[in-house]
């Protein structure tokens, strides 16, 4: 079924649709530039709201690193605007087309939204760390500010924080503030081929704990961008600091095998594939899952998956991401992927299956009942009619 589009041309605007649409008890799933719509579990709404018409970056300050934007402006449109002045996002956020297949275009209120990050979080911090400020509309209709153009202390709620990976079930983000670094005048990465699974993460460790600044630590096993598996450091700033860094990274790392260097054009597109985990993309029918442990037990989260579900697999943020593309059949392999994050640590969240499969099964990581309960409270607080993405995430 075809669902109506309202598609706000101000914030204003939006919060008299949320507070009719709250008023008649309707529900509206949230929709930025509709790459991520893969993503949590199937909506049910009567209506979708768009943030399409919600364009534009409304302050920009190259000197103090802000840029400010409404939530339907385009990604592409804020790189550009900061890459002008040699800025960027420093979480460096994952373009999600390659795994859905979508169209349109990643918007910035997504990103904040979702919580979006790539393979710098290690480095860098994750989106929500770079995220100042937030107006929203919340499912009383009622315009919210929160935060600022500065990093500052906060005392109780922080709603900045907590709108940055909800997913739009506590309102629709209008207005993000995010701070900005330079970027890099340099890329440089360390590729080790060969390793397994466990001296490959044993190599990211010890990289990882040098003083040289890697800002990203993957490991592909072989198969996924060729015969040998490949274990990958990067590192980025002036041309001349990366040069030296490399250098003297590669010493340490002598016992794990020799490494070459791959410059600009060979290792930004790989990190780039990496970012969207694009080596898992296809086949499209399978199910693709994110598994966040603490990074020395990767391996043994794999290993543990391995006797008993047939998968394809890589490493990110030193070994403490693991994607995992397997059969979307029977529970796309939940029950066993969840014992292993029991055992080791971590959660385990569905990012792709077909709608029916995302709606039988958690597509995040099941809670524990007070934490459920805390995060009722706050539904319920945020938007006590239950307008938006109902059923996205836990309620």
């Amino acid at each position: 079924m075809t669902l109506p589009v309202a598609a706000p041309a101000s914030e204003q605007e939006a919060a008299e649709f949320v507070r009719d649409c709250a008023a008649g008890r309707k529900t509206l799933r949230i929709e930025g530039g509709g790459t991520r719509a893969g993503f949590g579990r199937p909506v049910e709404a009567d209506a979708i709201l768009s943030t399409r018409a919600l364009t534009g970056v409304t302050l920009y300050e190259p000197a103090e690193l802000v840029i400010s934007a409404r939530a339907g402006t385009p990604l592409s449109e804020i790189e550009v605007a900061i890459g002008a002045n040699n800025q960027m996002l420093p979480f460096e956020p994952m373009d999600h087309r390659a795994l859905y297949g979508s169209a349109g275009e990643p918007t910035i209120g997504a990103v904040a939204a979702c919580g979006v990050s790539g393979p710098r979080r290690i480095q860098q911090g994750a989106a929500r760390d770079h995220l100042l400020g937030v107006r929203l509309v919340n499912g009383r209709g009622e315009i919210v500010q929160s935060g600022g153009r500065v990093m500052k202390n906060v005392t109780g709620l922080d709603l900045v924080k907590l709108s940055c990976g909800a997913h739009g079930t506590l309102g629709l983000l209008s207005e993000v503030t995010f701070k900005l670094r330079p970027k890099a005048e340099r890329t440089g990465t360390l590729a080790i081929n060969g390793l397994d699974d466990a001296r490959a993460i044993a190599a990211l460790s010890a990289a990882l704990g040098s003083p040289f600044e890697v800002s990203g630590a993957a490991h592909l096993p072989a198969g996924l961008i060729g015969a040998n598996a490949c274990t990958l450091l990067r590192i980025e700033n002036f041309a001349d600091s990366v040069a030296y860094r490399l250098g003297e990274l590669a010493k340490p790392l002598e016992r794990f095998g020799p490494s070459r260097r791959l410059e600009d054009m060979e290792s930004l597109p790989l990190w780039r594939d990496i970012r969207d985990a694009a080596p898992l993309s296809s086949p499209r029918r399978d199910a693709i899952w994110r598994i966040s442990v603490a990074p020395t037990r990767g391996p043994q989260v794999v290993a543990s998956l391995q006797k008993s579900l047939s998968f394809r697999h890589f490493y990110d943020w030193g070994g403490g991401l693991v994607w995992v593309a397997c059969a979307a059949i029977d529970d796309a392999g939940a029950a066993v992927i969840r014992a292993a994050t029991k055992q080791f640590g971590g959660h385990a969240t569905l990012v792709r299956a077909p709608d029916d499969l995302r709606a039988l099964i958690d597509v995040f990581e099941p809670q524990a009942s007070a934490l459920m309960q805390i995060a009722r409270g706050l539904k319920a607080s945020f938007d006590p009619a239950g307008v938006f993405n109902p059923g996205r995430m836990y309620v």
